[in-house]
């Protein structure tokens, strides 16, 4: 989805005028969820399912999971990644295929035949909670602890898919960042919707950061949540004069390169930018510029898949 979010939808404490007027169109999609739950029939498969996804769109660390749910299943079990065949997803599949073995068709049902042909004993879903017609048999819902939930209202009054009430059938929260005020606060609400969720905290952990600290940037992505790569740099003291951003998966022209490249000149630094946003670059114009690779971790790992054990 490419997508600039309005500033309004995490208006916390402070509902703006536009999200009030738009709340009947949010009312029809509360309407289809709560019909999708209840009223249609699921599938089951014969191996297991794991779906990470949001409720909250875009920029919440989905694919960074899954990259570590896959790294550790398939130590034992035959293991697949689904996406679903989005063409501005093209970046977060070649992340997961540099290690993992992903199917990707045009849609979920297509890519679960796919798994059964291959006889796959866990298969993991980056996005999905909303397939509604698939019996999961585990759901992690992501948050990012900047936004949480935003405004808590849903699409367009608000940011997110369905209402925070879904995560009574869910069974994890994982929430990547710093634990704060409004972290514990978003904490206790989502206890007291489903008390029995089990609720994680992860974090991004960058990979070849040293030697980007011995150089000046000129930063730019397009990512659900872009204040996030600034914040980590700056906590690395990595050094950058200016952040350029795009929507989230911002497919890049050349245009947009020679311009940043001519920016990064003048200033008299080079490029950084996420390496999601490197691989949605075509090889012949990546040329000068450098990403930042980072990984997801998780608060208690041990109990966390102690956990996801127990439940598959």
């Amino acid at each position: 989805m490419k997508l600039h979010k309005p500033k309004f939808w995490d208006n916390k404490g402070n509902i703006s005028i536009l999200s009030i007027l738009l709340l009947p169109i949010s009312l029809i999609t509360i309407i289809k969820n709560y019909y999708e739950e209840s009223k249609i029939k699921k599938n089951y498969y014969d191996f297991r399912t794991i779906c990470v996804g949001n409720i909250y769109i875009g920029g919440t660390g989905k694919t960074p999971l899954v990259n570590n749910l896959a790294s550790y299943f398939k130590k034992k079990f035959k293991t697949v990644i689904i996406k679903k065949n989005y063409t501005s997803h093209i970046d977060e599949k070649k992340l997961l295929e540099s290690k993992h073995k992903v199917i990707f068709e045009k849609t979920r049902e297509l890519s679960l035949a796919k798994a059964a042909q291959e006889k796959a004993k866990i298969v993991i879903f980056d996005d999905g909670l909303q397939e509604k017609t698939i019996n999961y048999d585990l759901k992690i819902v992501c948050f990012n602890s900047n936004n949480l939930d935003g405004n808590g209202l849903v699409i367009p009054a608000g940011p997110l898919r369905e209402s925070l009430k879904s995560i009574k059938s869910y069974d994890i929260v994982l929430i990547n960042g710093n634990i704060n005020k409004e972290s514990k606060n978003f904490i206790n609400k989502i206890k007291n919707i489903n008390p029995d969720i089990k609720i994680f905290m992860g974090k991004y952990t960058p990979k070849n950061y040293s030697k980007l600290k011995k150089k000046k940037f000129l930063v730019f992505s397009g990512i659900g949540n872009p204040h996030t790569f600034s914040d980590t740099l700056k906590s690395l003291k990595i050094k950058f004069y200016e952040y350029v951003k795009y929507p989230d998966h911002y497919e890049y022209k050349e245009s947009d390169l020679l311009k940043l490249k001519e920016l990064a000149k003048l200033k008299n630094c080079e490029l950084l930018t996420t390496e999601k946003d490197y691989l949605r670059i075509k090889k012949l114009l990546r040329k000068n510029i450098n990403f930042l690779k980072v990984e997801l971790s998780i608060d208690n790992e041990k109990q966390f898949y102690k956990y996801l054990n127990q439940k598959l």
